[in-house]
């Protein structure tokens, strides 16, 4: 059974939506995250995927007391990332109650130090984000892309330890269009035995069905339940 993994990002203290990652498409959907977090909890969800997209924007973490307060008034297995860019950055995420960390930009501009995280606190606690557009990695919030090939960087980490990967197409997220799913598939094919999240461009049930049946083990999704594509209750066949 895929793993449904609802997303809080986080501007300002506010759970807001990007499209693309567009900073100016911001929309804001609840002042309070924490409400969003125990609502998502209250309907049988485990997981979830926490983005600070302030710190993404500003290369260190900012809003870890919004984390704090999500994992001490919670019971969800939080993950986050967003801003963390340091060995301060990542104790502060784990003191304020993430049990895991997605590391995108810091993989690809500082890949030693995200190795020594790896090597540091294993494959269960560190989360590999690969946030691409037409193949090629992105970074900074995905204001920038890199000439990193998507595969290439895949295969780098995924020998160094990687057991988690967070992939997004950038195209899709947001825009409520359906996943890339030849993507993920192409990806699996390579590295059956990854633990691939499949993130960006869910709008509907079928489209977590057909991830499922494309054998993705995870899938985070936002949008979707913001707008009420996809009613919490539907997603109780999956919990």
């Amino acid at each position: 059974m895929i793993e449904i993994i609802p997303a809080i990002d986080i501007i300002d203290g506010k759970c807001v939506r990007l499209s693309k990652g567009d900073y100016d498409s911001k929309k804001i959907y609840n002042e309070n995250p924490v409400e969003v977090a125990k609502e998502f909890e209250d309907h049988g969800i485990r997981r979830l995927h926490v983005v600070d997209l302030d710190g993404a924007a500003s290369h260190h973490i900012v809003n870890y007391r919004v984390l704090e307060k999500i994992t001490s008034q919670t019971s969800l297995i939080v993950d986050f990332g967003g801003g963390v860019k340091s060995d301060d950055d990542l104790r502060i995420a784990f003191e304020c109650g993430a049990q895991m960390i997605t590391g995108g930009s810091i993989a690809v501009k500082q890949p030693e130090l995200f190795s020594h995280w790896l090597d540091l606190y294993g494959a269960d606690k560190i989360i590999l984000g690969a946030d691409a557009k037409d193949k090629k990695i992105a970074v900074n919030g995905w204001k920038d892309s890199s000439t990193c090939d998507l595969f290439s960087f895949l295969d780098d980490y995924i020998a160094k330890g990687i057991t988690k990967v967070i992939c997004t197409d950038i195209d899709c997220d947001g825009m409520l269009q359906g996943p890339s799913i030849a993507l993920y598939k192409e990806i699996l094919e390579q590295h059956p035995s990854l633990y691939l999240i499949a993130s960006g461009g869910v709008s509907k049930i079928d489209d977590i069905v057909a991830l499922q049946e494309a054998n993705v083990p995870a899938v985070i999704f936002g949008k979707a339940i913001y707008e009420g594509h996809i009613k919490l209750n539907d997603l109780r066949d999956f919990l």
